[in-house]
């Protein structure tokens, strides 16, 4: 059987383009029908289109990736992918960002070496980058918070006539379904601003916004 040349592609979300890695592995010669995209996180290989290639991948085939982070950015998971395609399916991997980690060109003794100790540099560097974003990720949302930047759903303002709505549900001339409808507000998020007219009633003695 003739070996097959499959390229994989991975972006982090839907909105990023794959515009670039695509276009590198058609120059490649790979064909389109045999190149694989993921749209999700790289920290682990729990993807659908990569678990589909690897399905397919036998010996003497060959998978192409554009860069060490396209294909992941969990340091050991890396490596056991990298192992499980060149040791137990006995195929090639070429990086096309970095000539060192083409298993075509290094079949020699020294080429393997030095192509294993780039691997696990690039994996490391992929890991740690992936840890920075997290954490510069954690202190953006920190800074946003101490800025009282608010996350999630925009709070849904209440009616200038909420109060007259309040004494007519007090009053049982509404029920809370209809009172929530006239205000444009589901029932839940409908008692929790009860519940905050109510405190602010309590406190101030008067209704503020």
């Amino acid at each position: 059987m003739d070996s097959k040349v499959y390229g994989y592609i991975r972006v982090s979300t839907r909105e990023q383009n794959i515009e670039r890695q695509m276009i590198s592995l058609l120059d490649a010669g790979v064909n389109q029908k045999d190149i694989y995209i993921d749209k999700q996180s790289g920290k682990n290989f729990q993807r659908p289109a990569y678990k589909k290639m690897m399905r397919r991948v036998r010996e003497g085939d060959l998978v192409i990736v554009k860069s060490i982070d396209r294909l992941g950015r969990n340091y050991q998971e890396i490596m056991e992918q990298w192992r499980i395609i060149t040791k137990e399916k006995k195929a090639d991997i070429c990086i096309q960002d970095m000539p060192l980690l083409d298993t075509t060109k290094t079949k020699d003794l020294l080429g393997t070496f030095i192509s294993d100790v780039v691997l696990q540099l690039l994996s490391f560097v992929a890991e740690n980058e992936r840890d920075n974003i997290r954490q510069r990720q954690a202190e953006g949302i920190a800074a946003a918070k101490a800025r009282d930047v608010r996350f999630g759903k925009p709070t849904i303002p209440i009616p200038d006539n909420f109060p007259e709505l309040y004494m007519r549900w007090e009053a049982n001339d509404i029920s809370i379904t209809e009172f929530a409808s006239l205000c444009n507000m589901g029932r839940s998020t409908m008692y929790k601003r009860i519940g905050e007219y109510r405190e602010c009633l309590c406190q101030r003695n008067e209704f503020q916004i």
